[in-house]
């Protein structure tokens, strides 16, 4: 039976016993088994979070902030929806609790609801399920894959739940529920344990919903036993019993997924057609990554290292990483160093020696920056391959301002509100906006095109990638206030500073590196280059940055 427009598919991925155990990485991968068997899809992720979105929450304690293409400020899972399906994410594919009370007091406001009392049941849960058909119809999406963030059991998925009963009691064969559940296996027993995944059923149960699935997740794969007793308990066949151990990386998920033959069962249970897989290219570059043996050894000096996991503040810039060298036959070896240990020990500077490059990424706020513009300097000084992303390109240009051009006390007015020389400076349109501490969702966010100077790293890198053509207007994503102050722009220049892309209208510098006759590579980009790189698709910066690296590991 084919679907049609009147007739879409809602999948929902809910988790169980805990969070963070690969939900995030499920939705995606499911998105990318049904896409490539010839199905038009769109993923949404649900948070539950009060905040309007995730702009103001810091990456230490959340993760990274991705910004999709129209500027919304989202949950890094939209970062891993976008890579493995090669969509454009925009405000449709994310939704917060904030998002949903905020429409709906301010439809109440304004008489929508005709006068009627306004209640958290019905109408939180309707407007969730508006919010996902929104996301549909503007996809016009066969199958919608919804990921809630947290766990089955929690009060403030209630809601969320809520509107998931409500469509599958109005269309129950449109409608499935996957549950993504921990098999923990206590050391000194040696077996996996079903019971907090039994738990975890029975608190769907408690809603109104059963699972259509149920993903096990645990470091080995899950033993038929274990298989057998989930599937009595919430009465499914064993085929909707889904393993999913711990895998080499996150791009095997969908390769192991077919092996249980996930794919196919999804589409005869949803009744849609059984059409051929398309999976070869991302099954041979999965392989492929598995049988790198040769090491690039990539440095990341940052400061979010303290809270929460390294690879989740800085997991796009991580897997751009990786997308590059895959595609040059080498793995990324990456290391962690800490900005504010350079400023308390700059004798440490020297091992960074040992590196193959430098990445300073993003981030906001002076703690940690006098130890990156030390790591600019250095890298700059003894050929490094160095590459800044957004505040790592205004770290670059105020290194060079100190360094070169010796003004001493040159800085951003956001780390130095009284610096002489402000070589970064505050745009205009944020002036009053940060005056006002008006701070969420009011940056330069999303999407803006850039006009690459001729001959420059910058257009040589983007042009590689274009078959002959010469990549002369760029489009990349933005998330930031500050920029390169014009006042300083010509002495900047002069000096030997090359602004290489810059806004259509000139005003706004958008990349700034040293000529190759100067320096291997040593580029900073105003935006984030790494939100727009794919594993199948690198992203031309990074694949330049990598090949600067290769060269440096050699001498």
């Amino acid at each position: 039976m084919k679907t049609s427009k009147k007739n879409p598919k809602y999948i929902f991925i809910v988790g169980g016993v805990m969070s963070s155990v690969g939900k995030g990485v499920t939705a995606a991968s499911i998105g990318k088994i049904l896409q490539s068997r010839g199905y038009n899809i769109s993923n949404l992720k649900a948070d539950m979070y009060v905040n309007l979105d995730a702009g103001t929450i810091r990456p230490a304690e959340h993760g990274e902030v991705f910004v999709g293409e129209d500027g919304v400020e989202a949950d890094q899972d939209l970062g891993n929806y976008e890579r493995f399906t090669n969509q454009t994410s925009t405000r449709d594919n994310y939704i917060t609790t904030g998002q949903i009370y905020a429409e709906v007091i301010r439809r109440e406001r304004n008489l929508e609801y005709g006068g009627e009392d306004v209640e958290v049941y019905p109408d939180i849960p309707k407007e969730i399920i508006r919010r996902i058909e929104a996301c549909q119809k503007k996809n016009k999406s066969e199958v919608t894959i919804i990921e809630y963030g947290g766990t089955v059991g929690e009060y403030q998925l209630i809601p969320f739940l809520e509107a998931t009963r409500m469509m599958k009691a109005k269309n129950p064969t449109d409608v499935l529920v996957v549950l993504v559940s921990y098999l923990p296996m206590p050391v000194l027993l040696g077996e996996q344990k079903s019971k907090p995944t039994q738990h975890a059923i029975t608190d769907l149960y408690s809603v109104g919903l059963n699972p259509d699935f149920v993903i096990c997740r645990s470091e080995n794969p899950a033993t038929l036993d274990i298989k057998k007793t989930i599937s009595n308990v919430c009465s499914l066949s064993i085929e909707r019993i889904i393993s999913a151990p711990d895998i080499y990386s996150i791009y095997d998920v969908p390769v192991n997924f077919e092996k249980e033959n996930l794919g196919a069962t999804l589409l005869e249970t949803m009744g849609l057609s059984n059409k051929k897989k398309g999976l070869t290219e991302w099954t041979n570059l999965a392989n492929k990554i598995k049988k790198i043996k040769k090491e690039v050894r990539i440095g990341i000096v940052g400061k979010y290292f303290n809270l929460k996991s390294c690879k989740d503040t800085y997991i796009s810039v991580i897997e751009s990483i990786n997308h590059s060298s895959w595609s040059l036959g080498y793995k990324a070896n990456v290391v962690w160093l800490d900005s504010e240990e350079y400023e308390k020990k700059k004798q440490k500077l020297k091992e960074l020696n040992f590196l193959d490059g430098i990445i300073v990424p993003g981030g906001f706020g002076n703690r940690g920056t006098e130890g990156m513009i030390l790591v600019a300097d250095y890298a700059r000084r003894n050929k490094i391959p160095y590459f800044g992303l957004c505040l790592g390109m205004q770290i670059l240009t105020i290194a060079y301002a100190r360094n070169v051009l010796n003004l001493k006390k040159a800085n951003s007015i956001e780390l130095d509100p009284k610096t002489p020389y402000p070589v970064i400076a505050t745009m205009e349109d944020q002036i009053e906006k940060i005056k006002n501490k008006d701070y969420g969702g009011s940056m330069r966010l999303g999407a803006y095109p850039a006009i690459l100077k001729k001959g420059t790293i910058a257009e040589k890198a983007y042009s590689s990638s274009l078959k002959g053509k010469r990549a002369s207007v760029i489009s990349e994503r933005h998330r930031h206030r500050y920029e390169v102050n014009n006042d300083y722009r010509e002495v900047l220049e002069k000096a030997g500073l090359v602004f290489s892309g810059l806004s259509p209208d000139g005003q706004l510098c958008e990349i700034a590196e040293l000529p190759q006759s100067k320096h291997p590579f040593f580029l900073g980009t105003q935006f984030h280059p790494e939100f727009k790189a794919r594993p199948l698709k690198p992203h031309p910066l990074f694949t330049a940055f990598i090949k600067a690296c290769l060269k440096n590991k050699k001498k």
